[in-house]
């Protein structure tokens, strides 16, 4: 098995114990994501070591009752890790603010006053809940010619506060901050829209903040630069490696690491060391998916896949109910067997980077493979440790699409529904020219996590209009 070598920030030593209980925590107040609350214990500071433990069993497999009905899975177990996936391979200097992140993450369950904050923030200055949209003349052109076909949603997340999914995870984890009385923040940005989240809730609360950017993806986001920049935030050019997300999220960990007794990172996917899957999924829960259920619900999501956020968002409340498919797609860039893709699930081999494990684009040595997408979101070598869980114990499918596939789409969409997705979103809009004739009739629900202002300069270079 291959290991990230490029992986600066990984570092693996043998676990502390650690003794926890769980229980479920049913909050006074209506969150828009479920906690589930841990009263840990932890070793005294000067005894604290790296904690990661890697089971050799294999993970273990969606269980069905009697009736056919899945039994729930524990997503994380209580050292973090998704099966063999996830954990925490981090520097010692970060154990502390890990497992205090964590205490306070699930303190939090039982605060009704942070409920009450956190609630009317999302609702009145976010926009949520976000409204599920009939897509008529979409749903019309996939019409098989006995006029039968899937009906299609969209989920309107391109309706937030900052024209995607990313300011849910923002604004909770800015609030956290404040608790823990920290007011400098950090965060890494590969497309522009977690580094434009972050820097307007840190306008929004009147914290520092310094964004950390790949310089080719400066480039091909100049907007989302000027609108971080217009909010107060600090954007530093980073020129390492391919000056990408991969390289923008190691150094944000580099300055985690010297500033960590002052600084938060509001990591802006489900990937690095726990608890950050974890959380940022349960920022990202979509409330809305409750109607689903008292509607009958979906038959099939789909979303598109870099680090995951978007999709364990949108997943997380149908991971245990075994009638609905769940699709992530991922970048397939110029072709899988060019070598220039991102689609880490479908090419992928299990490694180390930014502080969990999980499946990365590697090569035989360890080294990273340098991915490639024409979508900023989704140029990442590696994944959500919750995702590479769902795909091998086969709860969730993984695909992909190419760029040419990708911006095929971002023009259907925008002609047929006067919508202009994010290409990031049209990766999972493209797979439906794939899906949509293998299904009956049905629901099915096409996340918009994104609006595509800020890929317009990019369509423009490809597209012949």
């Amino acid at each position: 098995m291959a290991s990230a070598a490029a992986a600066t920030t990984a570092t693996t030593t043998p676990a502390h114990s650690s003794s926890i209980r769980t229980h479920r925590f049913k909050p006074s107040i209506h969150l828009p994501f479920r906690f589930r609350r841990f009263t840990p214990t932890y070793p005294s500071a000067s005894s604290r070591a790296i904690s990661c433990t890697i089971s050799t069993r294999d993970p273990p497999e969606l269980r069905m009752d009697d009736n056919g009905s899945s039994t729930p899975l524990q997503r994380p177990d209580s050292f973090g890790r998704f099966g063999k996936f996830g954990g925490k391979y981090v520097p010692e200097t970060l154990m502390y603010a890990l497992s205090e992140l964590e205490s306070a993450f699930h303190a939090l369950a039982g605060d009704h006053e942070f409920q009450k904050e956190l609630n009317g923030i999302l609702k009145d200055y976010v926009g949520r809940e976000s409204p599920l949209y009939f897509a008529e003349r979409l749903t019309e052109h996939y019409k098989r010619p006995n006029v039968e076909g899937p009906l299609i949603y969209l989920k309107r997340e391109d309706l937030n506060h900052t024209g995607a999914h990313k300011i849910n995870n923002a604004i909770a984890q800015a609030l956290l901050a404040k608790r823990l009385g920290k007011k400098r923040i950090i965060a890494e940005t590969g497309a522009g829209q977690h580094g434009v989240a972050t820097a307007t809730v840190c306008a929004r609360f009147g914290l520092q903040c310094i964004i950390y950017m790949g310089a080719q993806d400066m480039e091909r986001q100049a907007l989302n630069v000027f609108r971080m920049r217009l909010l107060g935030a600090e954007v530093r050019p980073v020129h390492s490696g391919t000056a990408t997300l991969k390289d923008a999220t190691s150094e944000a960990i580099r300055d985690w690491v010297t500033n960590v007794e002052t600084t938060h990172y509001i990591l802006g996917s489900v990937a690095g060391p726990h608890p950050y899957p974890m959380m940022v999924r349960e920022f990202h829960a979509k409330p809305e998916n409750k109607l689903w259920k008292n509607g009958g619900g979906p038959d099939v999501l789909v979303a598109c896949v870099g680090g995951g956020s978007n999709a364990m968002g949108l997943f997380h409340e149908f991971v245990d109910d075994k009638d609905v498919r769940l699709i992530g797609v991922e970048a397939a860039g110029f072709g899988l067997d060019s070598g220039k893709h991102a689609a880490t699930l479908s090419k992928g081999e299990v490694g180390v980077l930014h502080g969990a494990m999980s499946y990365l684009l590697q090569d035989d040595d360890g080294q990273i493979i340098e991915p490639h997408s024409i979508s900023a979101g989704l140029d990442y070598p590696g994944v959500g440790p919750e995702h590479s869980y769902l795909k091998d114990i086969g709860r969730a499918e993984y695909y992909s699409v190419t760029d040419d596939e990708a911006l095929e789409a971002f023009k259907r969409l925008s002609r047929l529904e006067g919508i202009i997705p994010a290409l990031e979103t049209s990766h999972a809009l493209a797979y439906l020219e794939q899906l949509c004739p293998t299904l009956p009739n049905g629901t099915r629900v096409v996340n918009c996590s994104g609006r595509g202002d800020k890929d317009v300069e990019t369509a423009i270079k490809r597209l012949q209009l």
